[in-house]
């Protein structure tokens, strides 16, 4: 397990009262090179893999953007122990004809841990069109909760450099994690 890892655990850990801790900002770049920012919800990590689990429609333009590039950045502050997380790596759209199958089954299992309210999400009019006068479009039948909507992706954003800020101490602390050629992570102290 990468040495980051234990450090995101612990501050998500010590953050859990804190509701909105489980939320980061995802950057990614859209098509003409302007980057583009969200907030998403964390799901997990993907077992024991370096993987960051998130969600996402693949009508949404997040969706387009991974497809034009796959590189992103999650930006992840912890307000309770005043420590930042900047994530850098490649993004994995699981959709429902993805030819992995452990990683169709991952989708499928994140469908089921969803609440019912987020998988209604799913059932709604396309992300980002013009907003519809008819109000029953935003209730339609729930969806089946054991079966994932065709536009239902898990993301899966595979860490390959991390920027770890603690803001507390004289100096603040800052290490920075990455691979090298051999895919060993390696830990470098850093001037805040």
């Amino acid at each position: 397990m990468a040495p980051w890892r234990s450090l995101l655990a612990r501050a998500i850990h010590k953050n859990r009262s804190l509701t909105y801790s489980r939320y980061f900002q995802l950057a990614t770049v859209r098509a003409d090179g302007r980057p583009a920012n969200r907030t998403v919800v964390f799901r997990g990590f993907l077992g024991d893999k370096d993987q960051l689990k998130i969600i996402t429609d693949s009508r949404s333009e997040k969706a387009n953007q991974i497809q034009h590039q796959a590189w992103g950045e999650a930006c992840w502050y912890f307000p309770k122990t005043r420590e930042q997380f900047r994530l850098v790596g490649q993004l994995n759209l699981i959709g429902a004809a993805h030819p992995n199958a452990g990683l169709k089954d991952a989708r499928q299992t994140t469908w089921q841990d969803l609440s019912d309210a987020a998988r209604l999400q799913f059932a709604w009019p396309h992300p980002g069109n013009a907003r519809t006068d008819d109000q029953e479009a935003f209730s339609p039948p729930p969806p089946d909760p054991q079966h994932p909507l065709p536009n239902f992706c898990l993301l899966l954003l595979t860490v390959v450099q991390v920027d770890h800020l603690e803001l507390r101490g004289e100096p603040q602390n800052r290490s920075l994690y990455y691979q090298d050629s051999s895919n060993d992570w390696i830990q470098q102290g850093v001037n805040p």
